[in-house]
């Protein structure tokens, strides 16, 4: 899934572009050359792969949609511990965004 990082934060390609439609861009700002300014003023990317492997799965701060992303053997680990945690106590993460993850990082659903 394509991205975009704006002010410390992921955004989903749909969330960007809705964003930066209703923003003037800075005058300064040439966005075919992503070094002559910073994330904080304005938007970089597109980025590939859910914006890269992290030690968590990423989600747009817009619209909260998971951005996809691979993951590190840390990030792995933290998947399986907050799955099994939710096996453990229902109560212990949101369902919908847990079994998400199961799917996409192809875990099996513990009994």
């Amino acid at each position: 899934m394509r991205v975009f990082m704006f002010q410390a934060a992921l955004w989903c390609e749909a969330c960007a572009r809705a964003t930066m439609a209703g923003k003037l861009r800075p005058a300064h700002v040439n966005p075919e050359d992503e070094s002559s300014y910073d994330s904080g003023e304005w938007f970089k990317g597109p980025y590939t792969e859910g914006g890269g492997e992290s030690d968590t799965p990423q989600h747009c701060d817009g619209c909260g949609l998971f951005l996809e992303n691979p993951l590190t053997a840390d990030g792995l680990a933290y998947v399986a511990e907050r799955l099994a945690g939710f096996v453990a106590d229902p109560h212990n993460g949101n369902a919908d965004v847990l079994a998400v993850w199961r799917e996409f990082y192809g875990m099996a659903e513990e009994s």
